[in-house]
């Protein structure tokens, strides 16, 4: 029955995926048809069902569906990594490295020629730079070591974030980056998949090129050494191309949180506790997550819009609290 389950998991989650996606794009306060407007956008008419459809509804389905499948895919790869559940992507230093790439833009106006594109790219930058010198820090490939630098790098990159937010020129650019680091796809248009999808191709890459260490890992690191596997290699291919999907989605998107320490948990049974076969369900669910919560969001009768990551949060942040007390029992 379990085997039956695994096999059918990955098509179950591609054929919600797809629905949620439909849903996505009919979901508004403007009833359109979606196939017509996707037509007219396509053929660059400019009828209400292709502006609401091409310039807003699409690039928010879309950047909600990689997003999502970022944060997902890159914390069963860092779960899988450590053995440990509570790993998660922030644990990188990733994502306060693209918050503080993206923070000089909003105070210090750089790469003002990229027009929309310029914090996404000063994030990606941040997210690139925070890396480095996490894996400068790390020296060797052991992951404890290198989560250990990553958390370091983290840690300093929030201190520095905290600086510029506390230097601030004007109020209202303080509030913009703290909006900016709620976490939304809302007000994005498809420009963003320039930086968005390079990064998600790459680092997805990346991380499913090492499926094989990940299963072994899960046998203990001496049978992986045993099968002529390097544990140091692998370890700094994974964290890379986490730092990529984490990276590329914090510069788009924003923070949006749990999504990568909640996806896991919930596939783990139903493939055989495999991190190897966790990857891709991963990836698909936290498409499917992220793209609910907008929806959900984008339905809440608020006069302001909450913010994507701010729901992921109060949804998750209880998940992680019972996992904390489920993992301190196994102690007591």
């Amino acid at each position: 029955m379990v085997r039956l389950i695994e096999t059918c998991l990955t098509p179950l989650l591609l054929f919600a995926l797809l629905a949620i996606a439909w849903l996505s794009l009919s979901f508004g306060s403007t009833s359109v048809g979606v196939i017509d407007g996707i037509n007219d956008w396509l053929q660059g008419e400019t009828t209400q069902a292709a502006l609401i459809i091409g310039e807003i509804r699409l690039p928010r389905t879309l950047l909600a569906l990689i997003v999502g499948a970022a944060l997902g895919l890159s914390g069963a790869a860092l779960q899988g990594l450590l053995r440990n559940p509570l790993a998660e992507p922030g644990l990188v230093g990733a994502s306060q490295g693209a918050a503080l790439g993206a923070a000089t833009v909003f105070y210090y106006g750089v790469f003002a020629g990229l027009g929309t594109l310029a914090t996404a790219a000063a994030g990606l930058l941040g997210a690139a730079v925070a890396l480095l010198f996490m894996l400068l820090l790390a020296g060797s490939g052991r992951p404890a070591l290198v989560i250990m630098a990553g958390l370091a790098i983290s840690t300093v990159a929030g201190a520095a974030l905290a600086v510029v937010l506390n230097f601030a020129p004007n109020p209202y650019a303080m509030q913009e980056l703290v909006f900016w680091l709620m976490g939304s796809v809302s007000n994005r248009g498809l420009d963003s998949l320039i930086i968005l999808l390079p990064a998600f191709i790459i680092g997805s890459a990346l991380i499913l090129s090492q499926r094989r260490l990940l299963a072994a890992l899960s046998l203990g690191e001496q049978v992986t050494e045993s099968m002529g596997l390097s544990i140091k290699k692998g370890s700094y291919i994974i964290v890379l191309g986490a730092a990529c999907l984490v990276g590329s989605s914090v510069s788009v998107a924003g923070a949006i949180g749990f999504v990568g320490l909640l996806v896991p948990h919930m596939l783990r049974p139903f493939v055989g506790h495999r991190p190897d076969r966790l990857l891709i369900p991963a990836a698909l669910l936290g498409a499917i997550l992220v793209c609910l919560a907008d929806i959900a969001v984008r339905g809440m009768p608020l006069g302001r819009e909450l913010k994507l990551g701010v729901l992921t949060s109060l949804i998750g942040a209880p998940f992680f609290v019972w996992l904390v007390w489920k993992e301190r029992k196994k102690w007591l």
